[in-house]
């Protein structure tokens, strides 16, 4: 069972340390044959991920399917009728759970996307596809009794922003829940390049989820540690993640050209860990949220992102064996926390991230274009690890001269971006960085 970690702002399960690391297949319910669950269960379980982020309704920009399987009534699997709930739909999406659940995967389950929601940024997309007011609470009713003995973190809405008129849903999903689902963790998806969390949820969640999006302007390329601070700043402290970055091959959105690489990916998980989003990450897959399939379409415009490959070649992306090497490497490391420490920096080049686990005296610098690295502080002494992240090479004999308080770390031999792992041989009272 997962809980918070209070001391490390992180997450336990069944009383060990919890590494949330997980996967967005938004539209798994509607669109995902048995036969492909398996497959894809399996080689996201090889590449070390944890956690699968499901919307429970259909999303609303999902790939066309080739299933008829829909939670309510519908002639073109698109627009729906709030008549009665289909039990077989649940039933189904219970079996995937269960069967996620036997690979060892816990669940986050989206219960109100945005577009179900009114006073929503996307309600106008399908209107007709908002929740009446009296039925929002029959639909709790199933989101309980087909889930909540499965002890799923909630995430009560779906990329959304905030209104009084959607607050009133938000607000009665969360308390309907909170109430009969004591064993759930519960937080907000909320929208991209997004800090505003309305305060009467604020003292009600578990931990903070932001999404620093797929929006390439310039001035978005700082949003995964721009966000990260802003959210680890918050009162009352909780753990931290990225609940969205930017997805590996997604085109940039509002229709600008170019896509999001293995590079790009990466880049984003490392800078949300170090800049305070240390409780886990997400990893996205242009492809895999929507369940993109040969000669199927999406049946509605999206938000202006180029065309994606299909879920079958999208899902071996190799970003994704990035993402899995981020905890493998932190355990090895014995790191469990990370705090931001930008002032271990003596010069900080745009991009550059650096953190520390104070518990080991072992800091992290992420290093997005190989450079010299200057620190405050004398760490001749010191075991520094350059790992070049997609090679996973390793420089153990970097050269290092310290200063007038300032030790500068020879560039490594790399041509990628790097990982900077420093284990220092000094006491914690010694080092001034730390007072």
């Amino acid at each position: 069972m997962l809980s918070i970690d209070k001391s490390t702002r992180g997450f336990l399960k069944d009383g060990k340390h919890f590494f949330y690391l997980a996967d967005t297949c938004w539209s798994a319910f509607t669109n995902i044959e048995e036969e492909d669950w398996n497959y894809y269960l399996n080689l996201r379980r090889q590449q070390g991920f944890n956690t699968l982020q499901i919307n429970i309704l259909p999303q609303w920009d999902a790939c066309e399917t080739r299933r008829n399987c829909f939670p309510l009534p519908t002639a073109d699997k698109v627009h729906f009728q709030y008549t009665e709930w289909n039990s077989d739909y649940f039933a189904h999406a219970r079996r995937m759970c269960l069967k996620a659940r036997e690979e060892g995967f816990e669940l986050a389950l989206a219960v109100l996307w945005c577009n179900y929601v009114p006073g929503t940024w996307a309600s106008c997309k399908v209107p007709e596809n908002v929740i009446p007011a009296g039925f929002l609470e029959s639909y709790l009713e199933k989101v309980q009794e087909t889930f909540s003995d499965l002890r799923p973190v909630y995430l009560i809405s779906g990329d959304t922003d905030f209104s009084a008129e959607a607050n009133v849903y938000y607000s009665r999903a969360l308390d309907y829940l909170k109430e009969r689902s004591a064993e759930s963790l519960f937080t907000f998806h909320i929208k991209g390049r997004y800090t505003k969390l309305p305060e009467e949820f604020a003292g009600k969640i578990d931990f903070y989820m932001y999404q620093s999006g797929h929006n390439a302007q310039p001035e978005n390329v700082k949003m995964p540690y721009y966000l990260a601070g802003e959210f680890c700043r918050k009162e009352p402290k909780r753990p931290v993640i990225n609940g969205e970055p930017c997805y590996e091959q997604m085109g940039y959105s509002r229709n600008m050209y170019g896509r999001f690489g293995r590079y790009e990916v990466r880049r984003a998980a490392w800078q949300s860990i170090l800049g305070g989003a240390c409780a886990g990450i997400t990893y996205g897959a242009a492809g895999i949220y929507a369940w993109d399939t040969l000669g199927k379409k999406a049946p509605l415009s999206s938000e202006g992102f180029d065309k994606p490959n299909t879920w079958n070649l999208a899902v071996h992306y190799p970003g994704a064996w990035d993402y899995g090497y981020i905890p493998y490497l932190l355990e090895m490391y014995g790191i469990d926390s990370i705090t931001p420490n930008q002032r271990l920096l003596a010069v900080s080049k745009e991009g550059m991230v650096a953190g520390s686990n104070k518990e080991n005296n072992t800091s992290l610098i992420y290093v997005p274009y190989n450079t010299s690295v200057s620190l405050n502080g004398d760490f001749t002494g010191s075991d520094i690890h350059m790992i070049e992240l997609e090679t996973r090479n390793v420089c153990r004999n970097a050269r290092s001269e310290h200063k007038d308080g300032i030790t500068k770390l020879s560039m490594p031999p790399f041509e990628k971006d790097l990982l900077i792992i420093i284990m220092q041989s000094k006491s914690r009272k010694e080092m001034e960085i730390y007072v």
